[in-house]
């Protein structure tokens, strides 16, 4: 496909057809400029922004037992642990103190810990700070609701009561079942992260939506994935960011059994070229979500700059702590002054933003 066929079959709303063509078909540098056309048409500003946050992970306890995580542990284990509050907070000081804005909390599915744990955490958190808490996945919100005999919906008023101010990406992998029931065959289908999402949306809570790929996907479920934020996107507009992000198989048990040749357990690990190629085509196919993420956290600061040019207009988080990617093997560490001076690099105006994207300062 040539640079005016791309052109052409990008200046409307693209189908899947087109998206699947684009994603197998296309020249990465001619889908790179469609995107970052795409970008400058949306941001023509020419600043990139970037949050200064935390991650974290409360536990490490989970049920759900994911063949792609390498963070979980089993209840009992010797590494297994639940933050206590005063460790939370500690964290949280130190977040603040690097001119944090928000700090994003989860952790694993703890089968002992009940609704009143989140909701007496939230409280402690906003009694204490001014904090944006960004915070408990859709995996994590649909089992509270199911362990107290809550809907979605109630569970997420009491949590916004008690202080949960907009809710990550997290659970969705790839929205799609057949590669869910090899990924993480415990956790929730496509249909109920979709549920928990809308439900957020419809009560006024904001929400990112992320997608993790290189793993055991096709490209086609690549496309059912983009389809389906498109579509809940077009609904309620409660998207506030998209951010794609590699598999990283290290320490995994789906990578253990992809080299011990199990069936359904074929990688497709994702390269570089991959990334950007997803990351474009993303861009090109979200038209109704304003806001792409690079991932430095995966990819590394210099892939991060170049994916600037690749239909990102973000740079995620500083990420002051990141324990999940970590433990499968990948650490990449940046600092605030990194990130500005990167996108400084690349050509863009650093911007700090808060959660909802409004613009704190300037570098």
């Amino acid at each position: 496909m040539n640079r005016k066929e791309l052109k052409d079959r990008t200046m409307k709303r693209i189908d899947n057809k087109t998206a699947l063509d684009l994603l197998k078909t296309a020249d990465l540098l001619d889908l790179g400029e469609q995107a970052d056309n795409i970008r400058k048409d949306l941001h023509p500003e020419g600043r990139v922004t970037f949050v200064v946050d935390r991650n974290i992970n409360y536990t490490n306890v989970c049920i759900n037992k994911c063949t792609f995580c390498a963070f979980y542990r089993e209840a009992g284990h010797p590494e297994a642990y639940v933050l206590s509050d005063d460790e939370v907070f500690g964290k949280i000081d130190e977040t603040l103190a690097l001119g944090g804005t928000q700090i994003l909390i989860q952790g694993g599915l703890h089968p002992e810990l009940g609704l009143d744990y989140y909701t007496g955490l939230l409280k402690a958190i906003k009694e204490r700070y001014t904090i944006n808490v960004h915070g408990f996945s859709p995996p994590e919100i649909s089992y509270l609701a199911r362990k107290h005999d809550l809907t979605v919906r109630e569970t997420l008023l009491v949590l916004r009561h008690a202080g949960l101010d907009s809710i990550p990406g997290g659970g969705a992998e790839i929205l799609s079942d057949r590669v869910r029931e090899i990924l993480s065959p415990k956790k929730i289908k496509s249909s109920e992260w979709l549920k928990v999402m809308e439900e957020a949306h419809r009560i006024g809570m904001r929400t990112t939506a992320t997608m993790m790929f290189g793993s055991v996907e096709t490209p086609e479920d690549i496309i059912a994935h983009l389809d389906a934020l498109r579509s809940l996107q077009d609904r309620t507009g409660g998207f506030t960011a998209f951010i794609p992000w590699s598999f990283q198989p290290g320490n995994t048990e789906l990578n253990r059994q992809a080299a011990a040749k199990k069936r359904n357990a074929k990688i497709h690990p994702a390269t570089a070229v991959d990334y950007l190629k997803v990351l474009a085509l993303s861009r090109i196919y979200l038209d109704n979500i304003r806001n792409v993420q690079a991932s430095w956290v995966t990819q590394g600061l210099k892939l991060a700059q170049v994916a600037l040019r690749f239909g990102a207009n973000d740079f995620g988080s500083t990420m002051i702590e990141e324990n999940v990617v970590r433990a499968a093997g990948v650490s990449y560490t940046v600092s605030k002054e990194d990130i500005v001076e990167a996108i400084k690099g690349a050509g863009f105006t650093a911007a700090q933003r808060d959660t909802y994207y409004r613009i704190i300062h300037f570098f």
